[in-house]
């Protein structure tokens, strides 16, 4: 008996069991997929800063750099983004060989299987880097390495299955897809219709218990030329041959497209991009029950399944895609707004390129960041489902924004398309990343906050679980335990986030940091008033918060910024604190900053009780949003970073793809080093007025050598400026020459007179 459990607790408990909205089963499962990680230290309001610089930084073995300097390059090599995209449409066979042979699409199964068993940080590093080279390549590579058969039969596959399976899809003898979305089935993939049926039927001669099954799946990538389908599906049990539940739930089976009934090979093309994706049916295809992953023990488990492979799967392939786009764009807009002058002058020095420059630079610096913190997290077996949706979602919006901006800065030379626009096919890319593994809009407005708040608050969960227990007393008695902690663990960070917002954060606790330390304690400021603001919305609104996605997206937004800031904070540590990198780290928090102040203030302009609100004000940001974004000066130093060939430039852009001579990236890279290595050449004649070098060494300002160095310098500024053209039959298949539109329509008006 307890009087604290009885007397206060009791009622509380009847009250919330009374309000507490009911769960499905596939948002339960959705809920608990994956771990929690620096999230969960986000969400306490007092995260511990040295737990966050302790973290091992993720690192390559021998043989995964012998891997990228290796087979990876030799793959960059072969590719011609051009070609694939304009006149093949598709990998050619001597690439679809060597991606087979060099086993890429088997990179995370284990050697035992005959893979390359690379760590997650090995998978993204690969995928960054042929990024650089072509989407078409790299989306090949990475599909198969990511949600699909081989991890799913990793993880839940039977003995019997990996022994088949994972041999065949480590060499490439079987290509893996996996169909989830459906036309009635889109974001909210769990509605799908596709059906599994358990029945009796004959498969290679024998009759066997198994799954009458009838499908149709739509943007399914590597789908056109799979050999083998992971599918999802809802099963189901009419006859009760395997027990008495008729409604099994969401499954997922392997399936040959060569069977009876699979249709399949036809292809979409996404934002014209041309790797393999298109959709694919099956009408009546049997299969007996061994082929549900993980065998007839597996059915109905698929959903849990499928979050707990997307909780690691999301977390490294499209940020991997996005951190190498935003680097990518950030070398060479940097390069070019060097080589390219307007009136008289580098457009580098104009301010109006510098801000979308600077941006640009920064992105690039704090994405890399979280996706190696990411792979941190993923090489030590933590699969941070949170975090995953979060580093979906920003890497993707950041690398649009990016790469809008490269395209603004680079103006014609990137909208004429052709072999020596190396920006325009990554920006027809940018929506495909957008809308897979969770459209954006979906995971900013419900996914990030709604399933953060649940998994990486504290003592929430624990409460859920509590009131939901079917044994009334035994939930109450769990309930009374934990929600006492909760309520100590509130009015710890009331007076937190107090303190430290009337004080500006300057006693916050913070490592020994060097010029970063103020950046931690003002993370942790905003980390204390999250955490209050999360609470009081929890508490105020109850289950109707998951309806007030506003709401919802603006608190995903600060925890968000709070974890990609940590990233960027812990890059800047484990580098060494690189004192010419710190503009970049600057950008990123005042930036960061501003927009975490932003999302408070509307947070509290918009929560339904206005008490609350009122006092959460006062007490978290009681001079309004303050912090302006990065100044003029922070601008101009991150935007300088990339104009020049230095240390810092390369840190920031390491490891892309280079191919000499390949008519972009590569000639652009030697315009910029040339132009860099004459610039004290070419400010001499400036100073003396002249332009023609030849007169510059006739009067004596510079030596014949250097004379030859500038001119070198020009001509490779011409070829980089230069843009495509193409004779008009090569673009057009109903092209006909003047002299036979001519004859085309005299020949039409004598058949019509004759008429």
């Amino acid at each position: 008996m307890s009087f604290r459990r009885d007397t206060l607790t009791k009622p509380i408990f009847s009250w919330a069991r009374g309000v507490l909205p009911a769960m499905s089963d596939t948002e339960r499962e959705a809920l608990e997929a994956g771990d929690v990680w620096w999230d969960a230290d986000l969400f306490t309001g007092n995260p511990d800063w040295s737990k966050l610089l302790k973290i091992p930084q993720a690192t390559l073995t021998e043989e995964e750099q012998a891997f990228l300097n290796g087979p990876v390059d030799e793959l960059c090599a072969l590719l011609d983004e051009w070609k694939i995209f304009w006149e093949w449409r598709d990998l050619p066979p001597d690439v679809w060989h060597f991606i087979k042979r060099e086993k890429f699409l088997g990179m995370i199964i284990p050697k035992e299987f005959g893979g390359l068993g690379f760590s997650p940080y090995a998978h993204s590093e690969v995928v960054r880097k042929i990024s650089t080279r072509s989407i078409a390549a790299a989306v090949t590579v990475m599909v198969p390495n990511s949600l699909g058969p081989g991890e799913l039969l990793m993880h839940f596959g039977t003995k019997e299955q990996q022994q088949r399976w994972l041999p065949r899809l480590a060499d490439g003898r079987d290509i893996p897809c996996f169909g989830l979305t459906s036309p009635e089935a889109g974001s909210d993939a769990a509605s799908m219709v596709d059906t599994g049926i358990i029945c009796k039927g004959t498969f290679e001669g024998q009759e066997v218990l198994g799954l009458k099954l009838n499908w149709h799946k739509r943007y399914i990538t590597l789908g056109p030329v799979a050999t083998l389908l992971g599918l999802a599906f809802k099963a189901y049990d009419p006859d009760h041959l395997v027990g008495d539940q008729e409604e099994l739930g969401i499954s997922v089976a392997l399936i040959p497209t060569n069977l009876p009934g699979v249709e399949i090979g036809k292809r979409h093309l996404p934002s014209m991009q041309v790797f393999q994706n298109g959709p694919n049916w099956g009408r009546d295809v049997f299969i007996p029950l061994d082929y549900v992953i993980g065998g007839q023990a597996r059915l109905g488990q698929g959903w849990k399944m499928l979050m707990t492979a997307l909780a690691a799967g999301r977390g490294i392939s499209l940020p991997s895609l996005s951190a190498a786009g935003a680097a990518y764009a950030a070398r060479t807009t940097g390069a070019y707004a060097r080589i390219r002058e307007q009136f008289g002058i580098s457009i580098s020095k104009f301010e109006g390129v510098e801000e979308p420059l600077a941006r640009i630079v920064a992105t690039a610096y704090q994405l890399d960041a979280a996706r190696r913190l990411t792979c941190a997290a993923l090489n030590a077996g933590i699969h941070p489902a949170v975090i995953s949706g979060i580093m979906k979602l920003h890497a993707t919006e950041r690398m649009r924004t990016a790469v809008d901006d490269a395209m603004d800065i680079h103006g014609g030379k990137a909208v004429i398309d052709g072999p020596q626009n190396y920006l325009g096919n990554l920006h027809r890319a940018v929506p495909v990343g957008i809308t897979v593994e969770g459209a954006n809009i979906l995971t900013r407005n419900l996914i990030v906050f709604g399933q953060g708040a649940i998994r990486a608050h504290p003592y929430l969960l624990d409460e859920m679980n509590a009131l939901a227990d079917a044994d009334r007393e035994r939930g109450l008695t769990a309930f009374d335990k934990v929600f006492w902690k909760h309520v100590g663990h509130s009015f710890e960070t009331l007076l937190r986030a107090f303190g430290r917002s009337w004080s500006f954060g300057v006693f916050a606790l913070a490592p020994d940091a060097g010029d970063a330390r103020p950046f931690y304690r003002q993370l942790s400021r905003y980390s204390a008033a999250f955490a209050l603001c999360a609470d009081m919305a929890l508490l105020t609104l109850g289950g109707a918060l998951k309806r007030k996605e506003m709401l919802s997206a603006r608190f995903g937004d600060i925890l968000s910024e709070l974890y990609l800031l940590s990233a960027a904070l812990k890059r800047w540590q484990d580098e060494g604190r690189q004192k010419e990198d710190f503009a970049a780290l600057e950008w990123c928090m005042a930036t960061g900053f501003r927009t975490i102040e932003n999302r408070l203030a509307e947070i509290l302009a918009n929560l339904p009780n206005r008490f609350v609100a009122g006092i959460l004000k006062f007490v978290v940001q009681p001079f309004g949003a303050r912090v302006l974004g990065p100044s003029d000066r922070v601008v101009h130093q991150c935007a300088s970073l990339v104009l020049e060939p230095s240390a810092a430039r390369d840190r920031l852009t390491p490891d892309l793809a280079y191919v000499d001579d390949d008519g972009g990236f590569a000639r652009l890279e030697r315009a910029f080093n040339l132009v860099a290595a004459t610039d004290a050449i070419a400010r001499r004649m400036r100073a003396a007025h002249l332009s023609d070098w030849k007169d510059a060494v006739a009067k004596g300002v510079i030596t014949q050598a250097e004379g030859e160095q500038l001119a070198a310098a020009r001509e490779a500024v011409t070829k980089v400026i230069e843009v495509d053209d193409f004779a008009p039959e090569a673009l057009s298949p109903i092209y006909k020459k003047t002299g036979d539109v001519h004859q085309f329509f005299q020949e039409l008006g004598e058949q019509r007179a004759a008429s």
